[in-house]
């Protein structure tokens, strides 16, 4: 069965060294969306990229980075994404975070 709606699409830029009690900031935020039952998130950890401060974060082998660029991407209806944000707000110090309007074409058994 195919289902088509619209949706918003929340991508969360940071690194992966930002921290809440020792652990990853995306995995709380990761955690947290779960909570909420929302649709789904995934994490995507980039290679190489930068930030507001221009400085390069790479995966090279010669250059150590321990904080490469990591990309949260969760998309839900526009309710449930504003009840995430507050903890969003709270949580990412530094960072971008990009909504946009998506349509979306879910596939499922029926």
């Amino acid at each position: 069965m195919k289902v088509a709606e619209d949706a918003v699409l929340l991508r969360i830029f940071m690194g992966e060294s930002d921290k809440i009690k020792g652990k990853p900031v995306y995995e709380a935020i990761v955690k947290e969306a779960r909570r909420l039952d929302m649709a789904g998130a995934t994490v995507l950890k980039g290679v190489l990229g930068f930030g507001a401060d221009s400085r390069m974060h790479s995966a090279k082998l010669l250059t150590i980075s321990e904080d490469l660029p990591v990309i949260i991407e969760i998309v839900d209806r526009e309710e449930k994404i504003a009840k995430l944000m507050p903890f969003i707000d709270e949580h990412v110090v530094e960072g971008l975070v990009t909504k946009e309007t998506v349509h979306i074409i879910k596939y499922r058994h029926p």
